[in-house]
């Protein structure tokens, strides 16, 4: 029997909580501070730290300091994705690192990349994949969170 894995780290299941929890903020409410999100999300604080860290270093999350500071979006969260934070935490959306656009990578054991028919069903996945992700949005998935008025866990 084989094991099950997930496509997604853990980290990466983190951030795209972080991400909608962000997202999810009202204007008044403007920025949300590390221990507020790990505390709704169920994030271990210094994990989040350095997701928060890598997403605001990609241009996906603005800081602001002081009182009033913490974490908010760089963007309107109708322009980022799921695709888009899944990219940052995990390098490529591809399920191998052949079929990677930006990371390629070939694999120990093959011949010829462009002939193997492995690698040609592994593009396809990425690009439905990404043409997906690519197109559910942070604003779309908060509103979804709101419907459902449940964690993201079983949303994602």
């Amino acid at each position: 029997m084989a094991s099950s894995s997930s496509m997604l780290s853990q980290r990466c299941k983190y951030a795209l909580r972080a991400a909608v929890h962000l997202a999810g903020l009202s204007e008044q409410e403007g920025c949300a501070r590390i221990a507020d999100i790990a505390a709704a999300e169920n994030i271990p604080h210094k994990f989040l730290e350095a997701i928060l860290l890598d997403l605001r270093k990609a241009g996906l999350l603005k800081s602001v300091r002081g009182r009033d500071g913490g974490y908010r979006l760089a963007k309107p969260p109708e322009h980022v994705s799921m695709g888009d934070i899944i990219r940052v935490v995990e390098g490529t959306i591809a399920p191998i690192r052949c079929a990677s656009r930006n990371r390629f990578e070939p694999c120990e054991d093959c011949g010829n990349p462009d002939e193997c028919v492995i690698r040609w069903a592994m593009v396809k996945a990425r690009d439905a994949m990404a043409e997906v992700l690519d197109r559910c949005t942070l604003a779309e998935a908060a509103r979804r969170r709101r419907t459902l008025g449940t964690p993201l866990d079983f949303v994602i």
